[in-house]
């Protein structure tokens, strides 16, 4: 499902876009020049295969070196993402008859910061005013994991409390009584931390609306690592083996980054 609203999601932006070229195509350009812009700055909302429909955040930026690559024009490539990755089986329950849900078996959040460097190559330029620009992009990184306790919350009797949602099997290994999921913000203090490295390729298809404004889309491919495996939703079967199992440690996905900002 999250990879058909990708591909959706990439028609209708790529149908706009080539829409716009061909609108600016037939009509005559006011400044046949080549944008001479030297730096774009950016931000945007991601979505990828690993996420939900709100992926993340992405601050981007390209400033253009001088000489050429690989016969290109160049610039230099700096990107931030704040994104958060689940685990394939994640799917929102009902909480009985409390009206709550939340995600069964989910024991922690992963939340990534992936700042990354890196080139982005010119293969169409626009003309100064109108048209699409497209770009190709190749960047890699360090990735800070951020590994954030899931909490929900517990009825027990007329109390009600938030815990983690690992400690909700009491000792004689009855699942505690959750109605809902806790807040988003709850379990920050105890989170853990992990570093891991990223690489990404990608295609951006950019217009301006207005001569100093971009608007636009990104889309790539990224490959994840980190030094060991991240417990999201720990295996619940003993027979398979250790509560790892079924996590991941490697992660790749696609995904697409719609932004907008300024040229200077």
């Amino acid at each position: 499902m999250r990879t058909s609203h990708i591909f959706l999601v990439t028609v209708l932006g790529l149908a706009l876009l080539h829409g716009q070229q061909l609108r600016a195509q037939t009509q005559l350009p006011r400044d046949t020049d080549d944008d001479t812009f030297q730096k774009v700055t950016t931000f945007g909302i991601t979505t990828n295969t690993n996420a939900g429909l709100i992926g993340g955040f992405v601050y981007r930026q390209s400033k253009v070196l001088p000489g050429t690559l690989f016969g290109q024009k160049q610039h230099q490539y700096l990107s931030l993402e704040v994104v958060n990755i689940k685990h394939p089986k994640e799917v929102q329950s009902a909480a009985g008859n409390f009206g709550g849900r939340f995600v069964y078996g989910k024991e922690n959040y992963l939340f990534v910061i992936r700042p990354q460097y890196g080139r982005e190559i010119t293969l169409f330029q626009r003309n100064a005013d109108e048209g699409v620009a497209v770009n190709a992009i190749f960047a890699v990184g360090p990735s800070l994991g951020i590994i954030k306790p899931y909490y929900v919350k517990i009825k027990e009797g007329n109390r009600e409390y938030t815990a983690p949602y690992a400690s909700t099997i009491d000792a004689n290994g009855v699942r505690k009584n959750v109605i809902d999921k806790g807040g988003f913000f709850e379990g920050f203090g105890e989170s853990k931390f992990t570093v891991g490295l990223n690489v990404k390729t990608a295609v951006s298809f950019e217009l301006s609306a207005f001569r100093n404004n971009t608007t636009g889309i990104e889309v790539g491919f990224l490959t994840e690592i980190f030094p060991q495996k991240i417990v999201i939703i720990p295996n619940a079967d003993s027979r398979l083996g250790g509560k790892d199992v079924g996590n991941r440690n490697f992660f790749t996905s696609g995904y697409i980054t719609l932004f907008f900002g300024s040229k200077k």
